[in-house]
């Protein structure tokens, strides 16, 4: 999979741009503000309808502008598809696939796929376990594009469920309408996420190892946040113990109003020779345990999908002392497009096509 042409038109500091990135690596250099990450985040947008910097969308529309526009051909050995998205800054956005409209979110996923390595990644394993639940519910989404209708069943019964509860109302016949409700959706998303650790496990260790030399085992736990560990089990028999587990919490949410176990509430965590690497890892350990973790995803959907995603690394060789660096480098995949950002190209151990980038424009 890669990307033939992209076309950007008043997105973010881009006024005009027109770019054939080369199907190997791209080297795109330039000063901090220069628009290098505007590009990436563009790229990564074309994938999943959404900034991977968790911008709202009218932050992606150049000032002064009433739209931004991306458009882009992504070829694989199947076909070359079009993607044509326009975020309006009033209004709806209009997303259109091969000349047709899409309806919903979910027709775009798999057209593109992105695995994109940002500065913030690196803290992956020390920052909160929403930062994780996230990662597990973005390889899931590569690796099985319906996995987001799961995803969003989940949130809106969610947020329907705690609308009920901020309300103050005491009535256990109606909160167990919402239970059964978001304990439906959430025995999808939990076996999803099962899936993905499964899938994942097992390239992890080749991964850590790639970054940090010797055979030092790493493993991915999952505690549920009513006390269990996450085991192989259907969609339907984790609904029923979701369900459970919301029942057994109504005291308590009636209390706090708002819902205190379920997937949003879960505990993924990693492991470096049987210790939480949150706690016990060093810094070098947590960065490196990260960077294998985005390895390993990477050729998960590689291996399930037969085509190597685009892979994005935004600035990343700058936070890496530099024997981590070269690591990193000899460790990213062959035959996979790279598009890779620096201030300091110095810092990129790797060779590539150089693109300059200043002033919106490439070269």
């Amino acid at each position: 999979m890669r990307i033939d042409w992209v076309s950007l038109v008043t997105y973010r500091s881009y006024d005009q741009l027109e770019w054939s990135p080369d199907p190997e690596v791209n080297l795109l250099v330039g000063p901090n503000g220069a628009g290098k990450t505007n590009l990436l985040e563009a790229v990564a947008y074309l994938a999943s309808l959404k900034s991977f910097r968790s911008a709202p969308e009218k932050a992606l529309i150049m000032d002064e502008a009433d739209s931004a526009i991306i458009r882009s051909a992504i070829a694989s050995p199947e076909r070359e598809r079009l993607i044509e998205i326009e975020i309006p800054r009033s209004g709806q956005r209009r997303t259109q696939v091969d000349k047709s409209r899409l309806k919903r979110t979910s027709d775009l996923l798999g057209v593109l796929r992105v695995v994109a390595f940002l500065p913030e990644d690196l803290d992956l394993i020390k920052r909160g376990p929403s930062y994780r639940r996230d990662l597990i519910d973005e390889i899931a989404v590569q690796l099985w594009p319906a996995s987001h209708l799961d995803q969003s069943e989940y949130e809106r019964a969610l947020r329907q469920r705690n609308a009920y509860l901020k309300q103050g109302i005491r009535n256990d016949g109606t909160l167990e309408v919402w239970d059964q409700r978001v304990a439906q959706a959430a025995g999808r998303v939990l076996a999803r996420r099962f899936r993905v650790i499964e899938t994942i496990e097992p390239l992890l260790s080749g991964a850590y190892q790639d970054i940090a030399g010797g055979q030092t085992p790493v493993s991915i736990s999952y505690l549920t946040s009513w006390g269990r560990d996450l085991g192989n089990e259907s969609a339907g028999e984790l609904a029923d113990a979701v369900a459970e587990a919301l029942e057994g919490a109504h005291r308590v949410d009636y209390e706090r109003r708002m819902t205190t176990v379920g997937p949003h509430r879960d505990e993924p965590g990693f492991q470096i020779d049987g210790h939480e690497a949150r706690i016990h890892g060093s810094q070098g350990e947590q960065r490196t345990m990260a960077l294998a973790v985005k390895l390993a995803a990477h050729r998960a959907v590689t291996s399930v999908t037969s085509e190597p995603p685009v892979l994005l690394l935004d600035d990343v060789f700058s936070e890496l002392d530099p024997d981590r660096a070269a690591a990193l480098a000899g460790a990213l995949p062959a035959d996979t497009q790279t598009l890779v950002t620096s201030a300091r190209p110095e810092d990129v151990p790797i060779a590539g096509k150089t693109w300059m980038v200043a002033d919106g424009k490439l070269m």
